[in-house]
Formats: C-alpha cells, sequence, structure tokens
C-alpha cells in the first residue's frame, strides 16, 4: 500500500525538498508580513509629517494674511494721519493769520493813544 507519506520510487528525498520548500515559503511569508508592518508604519509616518507640513502652510498662510491686513491698516492709519496732519497746517495758517490781524488792531490802537 503507497501511503502519503511513502517515497516517490521516481524522486527520491522529494519529502525533505517539500519540507524545505514549505520551510522557506513560511521565512517568506515573515519576510514579507516583516516588511508590511515596515511599510505601514511608513506609511502613518508619512502621514504625520504630511500633516504637519499642512499645518505649517497654513500657519503661514494666517501669518502672512494676518501681516497683509495690519499693513493694510497701517496704510490707514497713515492716511487718516497726513489728513489730520494738513488739517492741522491749515488751522495754524488760519490762527497765525487772525494772531497778525491782532497784532495790527493792537499796533494801531496804542499807536492811536
Amino acid at each position: 500500500s503507497s501511503g502519503i507519506n511513502a517515497e516517490c520510487p521516481l524522486r527520491p528525498g522529494l519529502k525533505e525538498e517539500c519540507k524545505d520548500f514549505i520551510d522557506k515559503i513560511d521565512d517568506f511569508q515573515t519576510i514579507v508580513g516583516g516588511f508590511i508592518d515596515l511599510m505601514d508604519n511608513l506609511s502613518t509616518e508619512v502621514e504625520r509629517e504630511k500633516l504637519k507640513a499642512i499645518g505649517a502652510r497654513n500657519l503661514l498662510k494666517s501669518m502672512a494674511k494676518q501681516r497683509e491686513s495690519q499693513q493694510q491698516q497701517l496704510v490707514g492709519l497713515i492716511h487718516e494721519k497726513k489728513t489730520q496732519l494738513e488739517r492741522y497746517r491749515i488751522q495754524l495758517q488760519s490762527l497765525e493769520k487772525t494772531e497778525a490781524e491782532q497784532r495790527d488792531f493792537i499796533d494801531q490802537f496804542i499807536l492811536q493813544k
């Protein structure tokens, strides 16, 4: 009776070859499993770094918008102060003119006495 464990008369040592082959397949599966784990870890790390980069980019965009907004506010403030300065300059000229007229009036009043 020829059982499964019986040696193949045409291929002596076939049982050992099959065992070696199965061992190599197991080793290969272990290596592939380790590789898959490594790739999963790498993928997780890449995703984490990607999110950090996106966060940094968004922060930079936000800072740029904030700086642009501050610049616009400062430009508006400078315009407002220039307008105020021009108003004060006109007011000063008016007051200097009034002062000169009053001095003339006082000088004439004193001369008439």
